[in-house]
């Protein structure tokens, strides 16, 4: 689904009108909720570190999509549990504590946990689908190989262990876990747009169309 996108990520990013009457419920997006979309519009990434595309979706496309999103709509990113094991929720943990650090060390965290796990070269590749069977032998096994990895980077295991298991991360985590059922999120990465609806990402043919279509749907898209 994210090939579609790079085959036509050079089109130029057209208005927010261009699309907006192109679009189609049940083909390019579905609503995902029967609650009221959220008063605040925003754009919410599901991903997983273990995911090859979304680590591709991170480095060579998210920074273009931010970038281009409508002042009024804000960005948020979730990370989901697949796994079901420990490792795993270490492992979604770790993204609790990127987002309570400061902002300049979020991108540089996030993308040493994909590398971490996933390894350089490989976290780069486009060959690999989005799930979790590509890639046998994570590198990261214990809380204790993460804290490693932040550890490099500047941040000590005693001040990662003290956000890692505070109440505002723990709630994180039974959020991200709430809304990962409640939206029906089965693959990754996955877009939500103020809490309702799911962008259809194979039908998705360029960038540009879809920040166009997040855009519709966070501020013009009437259900």
């Amino acid at each position: 689904m994210i090939k579609h996108i790079a085959l036509a990520l050079t089109l130029a990013i057209a208005p927010l009108s261009s699309f907006a009457s192109q679009f189609v419920e049940g083909k390019h997006f579905t609503q995902v909720s029967n609650k009221a979309a959220s008063t605040q519009p925003k754009l919410t990434e599901f991903y997983s570190f273990y995911c090859h595309n979304c680590y591709n979706m991170e480095t060579q496309y998210l920074g273009d999509i931010k970038a281009n999103l409508n002042k009024k709509v804000k960005f948020d990113s979730k990370h989901v549990d697949f796994m079901n094991s420990e490792i795993g929720t270490e492992v979604m943990r770790s993204l609790g504590v990127i987002q309570a650090l400061d902002a300049s060390q979020k991108d540089k965290l996030t993308h040493a946990m994909f590398a971490a796990i996933q390894g350089e070269e490989e976290a780069g590749s486009h060959d690999h689908a989005h799930d979790h069977s590509a890639h046998d032998k994570p590198e990261l096994n214990s809380r204790d190989d993460i804290k490693k990895v932040f550890a490099a980077h500047g941040i000590d295991g005693k001040k990662y262990d003290q956000l890692a298991d505070s109440k505002v991360v723990d709630n994180k985590l039974a959020l991200w876990r709430a809304q990962q059922r409640e939206f029906r999120i089965q693959s990754v990465p996955a877009f939500i747009v103020n809490d309702k609806y799911a962008i259809n990402m194979g039908e998705i043919r360029s960038l540009g169309q879809l920040i166009d279509l997040i855009n519709y749907l966070a501020l013009d898209h009437k259900s």
